[in-house]
């Protein structure tokens, strides 16, 4: 497959380098948040893989070769964390495909200019993996009008900071797995009617939520794709997840092995030939990763693609954080600061990583539901009995 770069590419990396040094330059760097957000769409850089043929929202756009371009510069320059990202990238996509004109006038502006932020509601207590077993229920009021939710979703991202959600739930009583399912889009500022409670991760932070809606109310207006038609809506969201942005995550594993390199020298261990050959493997995997991801992203329409994509790099990032702790030895345990109530474990990059990394073979899909994908949707395997 040919995927070059042509002139048009070089001179967008040119404006985003540029752009990205000027508004990065301050001390310390901008935190994820919605300033920064704003930052971002007030030069239309949100919305760039957005069909341009859906309208203008005040986003530039540009082709796949440009999206790839603006998410490497993006990682390199060490920007921060993105808020934004289930709304840029996976709900408005979304809207495009599945979304009446008065949603779409109503959602993508708001998301190209970073000021609406969106939380996922897919994940539940049961039904995480098995979203099919969802049983979170919305019921219309006797208007038709209105819906109200009752349920818990779990594992939700920025839910706590979140403006709206997109939540799939059971629009209709009885009914049984993918079938009488909607995808509703609810504002999130409903005290009483909705509860977040972060989730205290290992890593010390809680970015993840729980979230109750105790009667929460969404317009009828607001279902994307229509009543009942929430599985086939969900199913291509999620198929979303994977993208352009594994080439700039892999730019961010290409910085922490450089690290855990530069470490290994230090240390010594990098005379150790059991750690040389480990770093070697991490190396051709990771290059393997990103020729296998451009070939995904020139369309071969392999179904199992983005299941092979996650398997190989969740597992890959885990083994990466286990070798970043094998190389610093015993002072791997130690934190950098002294321990206190106030701060009772502050972690650097690098422990940061392994910590988070054991989740990497759960979120987003587990490893075994991947393989399970792989099994029956492609290889055409005998479905699992169910119980």
């Amino acid at each position: 497959m040919d995927f070059s770069f042509g002139p048009e590419d070089r001179a967008l990396r040119q404006e985003a380098r540029a752009w990205l040094a000027e508004h990065l330059a301050g001390e310390p760097p901008p935190a994820p948040g919605r300033a920064w957000e704003r930052e971002l769409g007030a030069d239309g850089w949100i919305g760039l893989g957005w069909d341009p043929a859906a309208g203008d929202y005040g986003n530039r756009t540009a082709p796949l070769t440009g999206q790839v371009v603006w998410a490497e510069e993006y990682s390199r320059a060490g920007a921060p964390a993105r808020l934004g990202h289930m709304g840029e990238h996976l709900l408005a996509p979304t809207l495009i495909a599945h979304g009446d004109p008065a949603q779409r006038t109503r959602f993508l502006p708001a998301i190209a200019r970073g000021e609406e932020i969106w939380c996922q509601g897919y994940s539940e207590p049961g039904a995480g993996s098995d979203l099919a077993a969802v049983r979170t229920a919305a019921v219309r009021d006797a208007g038709g009008r209105t819906y109200r939710i009752t349920g818990q979703k779990l594992w939700t991202s920025y839910a706590h900071r979140a403006d709206w959600c997109f939540l799939l739930a059971r629009t209709t009583a009885g009914s049984h797995r993918h079938h009488g399912l909607s995808l509703l889009l609810v504002p999130m500022d409903q005290p009483g009617r909705i509860e977040v409670r972060p989730i205290r991760q290992l890593t010390g932070e809680a970015d993840f939520n729980e979230v109750f809606f105790d009667g929460a109310e969404a317009r009828a207006d607001h279902v994307l794709g229509g009543e009942g038609d929430g599985w086939r809506v969900a199913m291509d969201l999620l198929g979303r997840e994977r993208g352009v942005a594994a080439l700039a995550q892999q730019i961010g594993f290409a910085a922490e092995l450089a690290r855990i390199v530069r470490l290994a020298r230090g240390t010594g261990a990098a005379a150790e030939p059991a750690v040389r050959d480990r770093i070697v493997r991490q190396w051709a995997d990771l290059r393997t990763m990103r020729w296998t991801a451009l070939r995904t992203l020139g369309g071969t329409g392999d179904p199992g693609a983005p299941s092979v994509a996650k398997l190989l790099w969740s597992s890959w990032h885990q083994r990466l954080g286990e070798l970043a702790m094998d190389v610093r030895g015993a002072g791997a345990a130690l934190g950098p600061h002294d321990w206190s109530e106030e701060r009772p474990y502050e972690l650097d990059a690098l422990q940061r990583m392994f910590l988070f990394s054991r989740a990497d073979t759960i979120y987003g899909g587990s490893a075994e539901v991947q393989r399970t994908v792989i099994a029956e949707r492609v290889l055409g395997l005998p479905k699992e009995p169910r119980p």
